[in-house]
Parts: structure tokens; C-alpha cells; sequence
């Protein structure tokens, strides 16, 4: 009787452990993945946007309305990359949220911003987001995704992805004191791992400084700007937006007489790169994924989306 006692108070204690920790909702896999990173062992977090769907627009189906509703902790990009989630998130009394864009010290940009950076000195950044509320929304979106405006395709920075590692790790400890010390340990890690692989990616994206491509849709200024590639245009705008006949025309030519692939993009129809492919004579790579439709929600989230990235514009250029 003792002993069966003793295991039903150990498992009572485990129970209020585990409950201990946040419950957390994510917007999709970028995201996901670096959240996974800090929580680890401790727990997983749900991600709302399901493999294959556009991050840019999305509709919640009731049962992940309903784990919205009870999240301890939305971490998402922000309004400008998701709409669809601020929508949702307006009117509920949840918990916290936390959005990275908004992260003080994020490395923000303009749509079409390609241009290298010097990452040295984070605090160096061009441009920066301001410090948000805790359970608030953050600040106000600068605009809806809008081509001329900020670039919310931050993730594609390495730079980024670290920096947002600790603001997760000290909104997960200020949730659960009790494992403060594990959520930075593991924000260390993360860090140590994607410190790695960009030193990796940048050996690898070297030689293809000087080969232009063009791709689906204007979401790729951080990574070019990082890796310092040439990117000689995209088909539509950082919406994923239907482009214009004069756009496409424009685009064609300047393809046809400098660009060396072209690569359309997971979750959209390839028919316009296509057929652009088609015309120009220039080579058709393989579908890019920055926004990780294709990789698994969990802890290598973030790293498959950015090696992913690196991949596919290996296997083209490469041979160019």
C-alpha cells in the first residue's frame, strides 16, 4: 500500500509539473521551429498553419480557434505576415502573445532591400522593431504585407532567428519561473546550432554571388541580403498577389537577358515560371519553401527551412 501510494504522489507531482508548463500556439513553421527549440523536452508547441496552406492567407478551422482560445502563449510574426491570425486573436481574453516582428533588436527591412548587410554588431541594424507589450498586441502593423512596406520575411535572416531564440526563452521564464533556467540553456543551444549551419550556408552560397535568378514572389531580401546573392526580380509582389500583364512583360525581359534560374515556389501554381522558363530559355529550378509548407512543425523546423532555401538554389545555380 505504501509503495502504490508513493507512485500515485509521484505522478501527482508530475502532473502539476507538466501542467506548469505554458501552453503555446504558433502561426506557422519558422516560428514553430524555434519555439520547439526553447521549449524542448518541456513540451511542444501547437502550430495553427497546416502543411501546404498559405501563410498569407488562412482561415482557422473551429478546433484551432479553440486552441487559440486557450494558449498561454500566441508566438506568431506578426499582422503583417499573418493577417488572418490578428483577426482571430482580435476580441479574445487568451494569454500572452509574443511577436516577433515587433521583438526589440529585430533586423527589419523594406520589400525589395537586397542589398548586404554587416551583421557584426546586432545592435547595428538599419532598422528596428520596437519593444512590445507583453499581452498586448505589440505595435501597431506598418502595413498589411503591403509590397512597399516593411519586409515581414525577417526569419530569412539567421541573424533574426537567434536574437528571437531569447526573446522566447524570457517570455517562456517569465510564464514558468520554474524552468527559467532550462528555456535559456536551450535558447544557447539553438543559438550554437543556427550559428553553425549559417556558417555552413554562407561557405556553400559563396560561389553564387555574381548568378542572377528571379523567383515566385518578392520574400527572399533578408536571405540574399545575408548571403550577399543577386536577385533579378520576382514575378509577384511579398502578398504572393497576382502580378500585372506589364509586371510579367518587364520581368521577362529582364530574365530572358540576365537571369540564370528561375524558381517558383512551394504552395503556388509554377505555370507562370513555367512558362517564362519556356520563353526565356532560362533553367526552371526547384520549388523554394521559405515559408516551410513542406517541413516537419517540429524542434528543425527553422534550420530545414533556411538549408532548405540554400538547397534548392544550389541545385540550380550551382550549374549555371
Amino acid at each position: 500500500m505504501r509503495y502504490i501510494i508513493s507512485v500515485a504522489i509521484a505522478s501527482m507531482a508530475a502532473t502539476a509539473a507538466t501542467a506548469e508548463v505554458p501552453r503555446v500556439v504558433t502561426d506557422f513553421a519558422p516560428a514553430q521551429g524555434l519555439v520547439a527549440m526553447v521549449m524542448g523536452g518541456l513540451g511542444s508547441p501547437e502550430m495553427l498553419l497546416e502543411q501546404g496552406a498559405n501563410a498569407h492567407d488562412f482561415q482557422l478551422r473551429p478546433s484551432q480557434a479553440a486552441a487559440l482560445a486557450d494558449a498561454d502563449l500566441v508566438v506568431w510574426m506578426g499582422p503583417e505576415m499573418s493577417p488572418w491570425l490578428d483577426r482571430s486573436l482580435d476580441g479574445l481574453d487568451g494569454g500572452a502573445e509574443l511577436r516577433l516582428l515587433a521583438v526589440e533588436g529585430t533586423h527589419l527591412q523594406p520589400f525589395g532591400d537586397s542589398a548586404p548587410h554587416d551583421h557584426t554588431d546586432h545592435d547595428d541594424h538599419t532598422d528596428h522593431a520596437e519593444h512590445e507589450d507583453h499581452d498586448g498586441h505589440g505595435t501597431e502593423a506598418v502595413d498589411d504585407h503591403d509590397h512597399d512596406g516593411m519586409d515581414p520575411h525577417a526569419w530569412l535572416d539567421p541573424a533574426n532567428g537567434m536574437h528571437w531564440l531569447d526573446a522566447i526563452a524570457a517570455e517562456l521564464a517569465r510564464l514558468d519561473p520554474e524552468n527559467a533556467a532550462t528555456y535559456a540553456a536551450n535558447a544557447a543551444s539553438g543559438k550554437t546550432r543556427i550559428t553553425e549551419a549559417d556558417a555552413d550556408l554562407a561557405q556553400q552560397l559563396a560561389p553564387l554571388h555574381d548568378r542572377p535568378f528571379v523567383v515566385f514572389h518578392d520574400a527572399y531580401g533578408y536571405f540574399t541580403a545575408h548571403y550577399g546573392l543577386t536577385l533579378a526580380g520576382s514575378v509577384a509582389a511579398g502578398d504572393a498577389t497576382s502580378p500585372g500583364a506589364a509586371h510579367l512583360k518587364e520581368l521577362q525581359e529582364a530574365a530572358g537577358s540576365t537571369a540564370l534560374c528561375l524558381f517558383p515556389e512551394a504552395g503556388h501554381d509554377p505555370k507562370l515560371l513555367a512558362q517564362m522558363a519556356e520563353l526565356t530559355g532560362v533553367k526552371l529550378g526547384g520549388a523554394l519553401d521559405p515559408e516551410g509548407v513542406t517541413v516537419a512543425p517540429d524542434a528543425g523546423a527553422y534550420l530545414a527551412v533556411l538549408n532548405g532555401v540554400a538547397d534548392t538554389l544550389l541545385a540550380c545555380l550551382a550549374e549555371g
